[in-house]
């Protein structure tokens, strides 16, 4: 896709579409950041942005809850889709401590992220690294063609590879990149889908473009709804140009929208109202 061989993601910036989506999310990015709020209250807001990113990422899982279910529950063992609601959470509360970690081990980080969704409840040979021949996986609401293990091992190693290299291909094409490689390889057992939002977050928060962890993706890519998400996602399996363009474009609006999602947490604090 490049012909930069050292920086194969370079080229994807050049993708229909893609440098118009790294533009409008670059200014949201910065608008959100410059709210008078941010000065004072960042934290708040940093909060407040994990525990809707979670709630919009078990959505997308099958858990569609809604925030105030979220906000008030405690025990999120028993059913299965309190199980996914408690993963998300987990996942988004681990994913600020794995970011000096992932430009250099991203494969370690993807192993403690599978972990830490799985939350240790049962001993599992399978739980924390990518899956074997012959091993089922757990993913009923993504149905692309699954990759056989051999397949999955090799990609994975490309994938960490591209990170630890690193790139000039702006954050937004590397996180959306990130994601859709981790939905297509479905390398563990269960709770890809959540692992690959959370890689995405991961990278986004990582890149410095948006560090203070306020704008989370996932709200977006729940708001835009399963289908467009699945639809965007089919793009990026085609691998065509247009195709990956679409999902860049597609992540890049779902960023837009978590942005929207803390600007009004924003102007809620600044009104008292949260």
């Amino acid at each position: 896709m490049s012909t930069n061989a050292s920086d194969p993601l370079a080229a994807l910036g050049d993708l229909p579409g893609v440098a118009d989506a790294v533009d409008a999310v670059r200014k949201a990015v910065d608008r959100v950041y410059g709210h008078r709020v941010m000065r004072r209250r960042s934290n708040e807001v940093t909060s407040e942005a994990a525990l809707r990113g979670a709630r919009a990422s078990a959505a997308l899982s099958g858990a569609d809850w809604a925030l105030e279910e979220v906000r008030r529950r405690s025990d999120f063992g028993g059913e299965e889709e309190a199980r996914t609601v408690g993963a998300a959470l987990r996942l988004t509360a681990e994913a600020g401590q794995l970011l000096s970690i992932w430009r250099q081990s991203p494969l370690r980080v993807l192993a403690r992220l599978h972990l830490v969704a799985e939350g240790g409840a049962v001993p599992d040979e399978t739980v924390g690294r990518p899956r074997l021949a012959g091993e089922k996986v757990d993913e009923p609401l993504i149905e692309a063609p699954l990759p056989d293990a051999d397949e999955v091992a090799g990609r994975l190693e490309g994938l960490s590879g591209l990170v630890i290299a690193g790139s000039s291909a702006p954050a937004l094409v590397m996180a959306a990149v990130v994601h859709g490689e981790l939905l297509a390889l479905r390398p563990f057992s269960s709770s890809n889908g959540l692992v690959a939002r959370t890689a995405e977050r991961i990278v986004l928060v990582g890149s410095g473009l948006d560090p203070k962890s306020i704008c989370p993706a996932e709200v977006g890519h729940a708001e835009l709804g399963r289908t467009a998400y699945m639809e965007a996602f089919d793009g990026y399996l085609s691998g065509t140009p247009e195709g990956m363009g679409a999902w860049i474009a597609h992540c890049g609006r779902a960023v837009e929208l978590g942005v929207r999602e803390s600007t009004a947490v924003c102007e809620a604090l600044q009104r008292g109202a949260a």
